[in-house]
């Protein structure tokens, strides 16, 4: 197994202060793997073609559904050269594709980044030499193979497992004011190397809305295998004004995988979101709710479709305030 290259220590120093300042505060932590792993290759390939007129096509094998992971391949053929980012057209390729397999989680951001560092190192090197116009019908490939992960069943899988290609961790504070409503999230996460600051903590503050819908107001009850409704205002998504201030610290842990020792934002901005909410509750009124969504609660009055309101919910009284005193 490789050497931990954890960050979740530095995520709780980040929140120490502000947790344990705030009247009524809930604190969870999270852990998210990067890439498949488990045995399986995980793998990133980029293609740089040098066009005419001075300009690039930059090829990768992950789509672009609104991740940034685009924008993340551009940065680093910018960052590995030196060269403009008006000149470069980013785009998915269906052979590339075809050897990177699916874009989901945070393993396109780690592994497209990592093979456009290779690809853009190459052109970079001959561009010491020649000019880009020069270049011209040049191309650079890049690629970067994750298989050290260690298949399920076998001996080491046993003994000294290394189950993926790296791991985020994540701190996550929930704030309630006097009402017991949501005031404040702070959230501090190791994502290795924030390739896009702005665009990663985006991705968080995303992570913590779907969180706290998860937590408080996000259902979908069924009968007999039949959805009780069908209209998306009964799902209890929490809406945009409703959604609190959410403050991002980005912790930044690199791990030696990966582009620029990125481990990635994905699903993690949600992994500590429920946990965080169930503490805070607790120290608003010193009740345990063990199951999800917690719509008995204050803070997720708000929220809750009329059409599952339970009578009374969200009108707790603060039974123990002496649990404020942290």
């Amino acid at each position: 197994m490789r050497p931990s290259v954890a960050g979740l220590r530095r995520s709780l120093d980040a929140v120490k202060d502000v947790y344990k300042s705030a009247k009524y505060s809930g604190i969870g932590c999270g852990i998210k793997s990067t890439g498949i792993g488990n045995g399986t290759i995980d793998s990133g390939h980029a293609l740089i073609r040098v066009l005419e007129g001075g300009r690039l096509e930059v090829m990768t094998g992950y789509t672009e559904m609104g991740q940034g992971v685009f924008t993340s391949v551009r940065q680093a053929v910018c960052e590995e050269t030196g060269l403009s980012p008006d000149i470069m057209t980013v785009h998915w390729d269906k052979d590339l594709g075809a050897k990177c397999g699916e874009t989901w989680a945070s393993r396109a951001t780690t592994l497209s980044c990592a093979a456009a560092q290779r690809a853009a190192s190459q052109l970079a090197a001959d561009l010491k030499e020649s000019t880009l116009e020069q270049l011209a019908g040049r191309e650079y490939s890049g690629d970067y193979i994750c298989n050290f992960t260690t298949r399920p069943g076998t001996p080491e899988a046993l003994t000294n497992p290394t189950t993926h290609m790296t791991f985020s961790y994540a701190t996550q504070v929930v704030i309630l004011g006097d009402d017991g409503q949501i005031e404040r999230v702070v959230a501090a996460h190791d994502v290795g190397r924030a390739i896009n600051p702005k665009a990663c903590a985006g991705q968080v503050e995303g992570g913590v809305h779907m969180g706290l819908g998860y937590a408080l107001s996000e259902n979908f009850p069924s009968t007999g295998a039949r959805p009780d409704s069908l209209l998306l205002r009964d799902c209890g998504i929490i809406k945009a004004k409703d959604t609190p201030r959410v403050d991002v610290i980005l912790i930044e842990v690199p791990d030696e995988v990966g582009g620029y020792g990125a481990k990635g934002a994905g699903e993690i901005g949600l992994v500590p979101t429920a946990g965080a909410v169930a503490g805070a509750l607790y120290s608003y009124d010193g009740i345990r709710r063990f199951s999800l969504p917690m719509d008995d609660s204050p803070a997720a009055a708000p929220s809750v479709p009329k059409s599952r309101r339970k009578s009374g919910a969200g009108l707790r009284p603060v039974k123990s305030p002496v649990l404020a005193g942290k």
